[in-house]
């Protein structure tokens, strides 16, 4: 009995022998590294350029700067996350992670910023952007929350008034004309006009065109071709008088949470580096706006020079009633950005106002 339990003690040391050095051998498996998923939300469709040519690729660099690590999910216009008026607050909430919206919508915030678009002060996507990145340290930065990281800032191309059975080619055709609008300063500048602003978040403007409860839009072109408003519009007049504004930003307590080279990747791919593009960028845009409205048949026409000036003259006073109301909301320095603006502007048009 006794050799039996010998012979039973010496092969269990053997089996625990054995099995450790199978343990020991045995290759170890590596943890897989958890998908870090950031949800991006914004309000315009899914063949917009700013999502197609913009938001897509920027996801997917952060994916590739990140080897893999970063995988961003998007939610455009028709998702739970699309509506317009509420951009901000789901990126300061957390309910997502990333927001593009614009600035006018809702009314009655970052009003520094919005001094870009008062009446004939830019023309093109890259001077207002451009100026708009320069002043945000100083301006606009106060503007936003501290919960939120400004990723950036950018404006489109002047742009155009378009109308559906009226042909608007002076101020006069204006008058009585219900016009969406998409923010106070460009209400201003409609009403001294003779029109009728009507706020409107863009996916609302066809239904309402169609239905006839507005006789007209302002939109720079890219927007008649995505949201296809060259089917409910006839004329378009290349006014050149206004732009509209927007922000990208991301909830600062997910950016902080994030590992080092995933902020960098974002870092490297917006601020200075994203502002830059988008010059290019709305010139791409509004070319198929004016395409399909040109394929339409639709009527094209710009201001003479002379109406014009007409223009600017009428608008002076809006200007100055629009930096006075500021003054009187507690920004004392408008006039300060309004002029730092000029400046900015001129620089990058050349002069040309």
């Amino acid at each position: 009995m006794q050799n039996n339990l010998k012979a039973m003690m010496a092969r269990a040391a053997f089996a625990v022998v054995s099995g450790v050095a199978l343990f020991a051998a045995a290759p170890v498996q590596p943890v897989a590294a958890q998908e870090i998923e950031l949800k991006l939300s914004h309000f315009l469709p899914p063949g917009h350029g700013i999502h197609r040519d913009w938001l897509l690729p920027w996801g997917e660099e952060l994916t590739k700067r990140s080897n893999g690590k970063v995988k961003v999910t998007i939610f455009p216009a028709g998702s739970a996350f699309g509506n317009p008026a509420r951009q901000l607050e789901q990126a300061v909430s957390g309910v997502v992670d990333i927001a593009h919206g614009l600035r006018g919508v809702p009314a009655g915030r970052f009003n520094r910023m919005g001094i870009i678009e008062f009446p004939f002060l830019v023309e093109t996507a890259n001077a207002a952007s451009r100026t708009l990145w320069e002043m945000y340290p100083k301006h606009f930065a106060q503007e936003f929350p501290d919960t939120v990281k400004v990723l950036g800032l950018h404006a489109h191309n002047a742009g155009l008034i378009h109308t559906r059975d009226k042909q608007v080619k002076s101020m006069d055709d204006l008058k009585g004309l219900r016009i969406r609008s998409p923010s106070p300063q460009i209400n201003a500048m409609l009403q001294q006009l003779g029109a009728t602003p009507v706020g409107l978040p863009p996916g609302e403007v066809y239904e309402n065109l169609q239905r006839g409860v507005i006789d007209g839009a302002v939109f720079p072109w890219d927007p008649i071709n995505s949201f296809r408003l060259f089917e409910v519009t006839k004329y378009h007049l290349d006014a050149r008088s206004y732009t509209a504004s927007f922000y990208f930003v991301m909830n600062k307590r997910k950016y902080d949470s994030l590992p080092a080279e995933v902020k960098k990747a974002i870092d490297d791919t917006t601020g200075a580096a994203l502002t830059e593009k988008f010059g290019d960028w709305w010139n791409q845009w509004d070319a198929p706006g004016l395409e399909a409205a040109s394929k339409k048949g639709n009527v094209m026409s710009s201001l003479s020079e002379a109406e014009r000036n007409r223009w600017r003259d009428a608008l002076k006073p809006t200007t100055e009633k629009l930096l006075t109301d500021l003054e009187g909301q507690g920004v004392k320095n408008a006039r300060e950005i309004y002029r730092e603006m000029q400046q900015r502007i001129a620089k990058y048009e050349g002069g040309k106002r």
